[in-house]
């Protein structure tokens, strides 16, 4: 750990309204793992974009190998040594696997592109990632997410100047297997000297595959340290400047006499559910637990009218209901957040300002004409409630951090007068202190009355929000606790 590959010193950036990054300093060695952890909108990923030559940055030096670098396009930042791995994907469904690793330098002889050199090519860099055997003609949209997470690396390690690999969230829509497969093919570059710069929110992996970490609060460095020598909670109150107590706030146990919200009857969906029925009740959180592709989802988006069901019946306070579409779901008290905010959650070219009033246009009428001042009122109130850290409301919710992108979904469901909210992956991709956020405010919903539905991979989030926990278990429900006496073996006997 004596050889420095990245020196990056006094950098600084900013937007209209906001400072992203002020005077950040720190080094990176050669071979290292190196994390890089803080809040949404702490500036981890504006750094990134600055080394990736994305944004330029305002002040600072960047030095690669001892040699001070400009780096000023993606182009350049190839050149230098450094790819990048976002954590949305970048790669395009409809063309083949060999094409998006190579595309804009594909191997041509005579004008005539050399599929015979693209496929060997295509080869090395998915042997890299242990995707020997994968076919290099097939299209990439066949192949699921986790698959599609190893071709990005393949992409990025088939630049023959590859030293530095930044990962921002890579893990954010993979299995535990999935993640280890990962974590093995990071261990492997290691060996070969790769450097790898980190970003996760999850402490579990932090420390399991980085050698040290870098905190970000505010646009500035706090803290640099070897994993071996600071603690979770350390590291959780440097993020957000402040001391943590518990994990997950308490709240009062649900009465036993609470009122029936919801009830859903044999739910069934040709070969992804079949028999599905359980009830909601006034004032309570509900889990929803099981593997990536249990059907949860799937159950989820059948009860909110997103996707047809063979069969089912749903109740409402006791009273049969249609819900078909999700224009029935609303009129009828609930809402959907979606696992996937970027496609499903959000329209990503408008403004915070319209993502978080579209859901109810009528709170911002006055005598059927938009009113700017009940919409300042509102919008206003949304993002001091949930901290969404915007230079203002007019900025494109696509270019807000993916915590803050998380809140404004979660803002333009509490803009409207539903009484069951269906959380799917309610805190994927928010930091500790986020998720906290968040946490508190599924607790704020249940004490005044509403009832929440919560679909979680994160166990230790289902466990300790929950008052009672379904396990899903290829598409029935195998087993219920209650969510203060549930344990991880518990799911693991009943979800495996």
């Amino acid at each position: 750990m004596e050889d420095k590959i990245l020196e990056i010193r006094n950098i600084s950036k900013s937007f209209p309204g906001v400072k992203a990054l002020d005077d950040v300093s720190f080094d990176v060695y050669r071979g290292e793992v190196h994390a890089l952890a803080g809040e949404n909108g702490a500036g981890k990923s504006t750094l990134m974009k600055i080394l990736n030559g994305n944004y330029k940055r305002d002040t600072g030096t960047i030095c690669i190998d001892g040699k001070e670098v400009n780096v000023q396009t993606p182009n350049q930042a190839k050149a230098e040594g450094i790819s990048i791995i976002f954590q949305e994907l970048n790669l395009i469904p409809s063309i083949s696997i060999a094409e998006n690793i190579f595309l804009g330098r594909l191997p041509c002889k005579g004008g005539v592109v050399d599929r015979k050199t693209l496929e060997e090519k295509t080869r090395k860099a998915l042997s890299r990632v242990g995707l020997g055997d994968m076919d290099p003609k097939s299209l990439v949209g066949t192949y699921s997410v986790a698959q599609q997470q190893m071709i990005e690396i393949a992409r990025a390690l088939s630049y023959d100047e590859t030293k530095i690999i930044l990962m921002d969230e890579p893990t954010a829509t993979l299995t535990k297997a999935e993640c280890d497969v990962l974590f093995d093919v990071i261990r492997s570059l290691k060996k070969e000297g790769m450097t790898v710069i980190y970003i996760s929110h999850k402490m579990e992996e932090i420390f399991e595959i980085c050698d040290r970490i870098t905190i970000i609060r505010d646009g500035k460095v706090i803290d640099t340290a070897p994993l071996g020598e600071i603690t979770v909670r350390q590291i959780t109150e440097k993020m957000v400047g402040r001391e943590i107590t518990d994990q997950f706030p308490k709240r009062p146990k649900l009465a036993a006499d609470a009122e029936e919200m919801l009830r859903i009857e044999d739910f069934s969906h040709k070969n992804v559910y079949k028999d599905i029925s359980f009830s909601v009740r006034k004032g309570e959180v509900l889990g929803l637990a099981g593997l990536v592709g249990a059907g949860r989802t799937e159950i989820a988006r059948g009860l909110f009218g997103i996707d047809f069901r063979d069969s089912g019946r749903i109740y409402i306070r006791g009273k049969e209901v249609k819900i078909n579409t999700p224009m029935s779901a609303i009129r009828h008290g609930l809402c959907y957040l979606s696992e996937d905010r970027k496609t499903e959650g959000l329209m990503g070219t408008l403004s915070v300002r319209l993502n978080l009033t579209a859901s109810n246009l009528d709170s911002v009428m006055k005598r059927g004409v938009l009113s700017a001042r009940r919409e300042k009122e509102v919008t206003g109130r949304l993002v001091k409630r949930l901290d969404v850290r915007t230079p203002s409301l007019e900025q494109r919710t696509e270019n807000l951090s993916g915590g803050n992108m998380q809140k404004v979904v979660v803002g333009k469901w509490l803009n409207t007068d539903v009484d069951i909210y269906i959380f799917d992956e309610p805190t994927r991709g928010i930091d500790i202190g986020a998720k906290y956020e968040i946490y508190l405010l599924i607790n704020e919903l249940v004490a005044s009355g509403k009832s929440v539905i919560m679909i979680s991979s994160e166990l230790p989030e289902v466990i300790g929000m929950s008052d009672r926990v379904l396990i899903i278990n290829k598409g029935r429900i195998v087993a219920e606790f209650d969510g203060e006496t549930m344990t991880e073996q518990d799911f693991i006997n009943n979800a495996i």
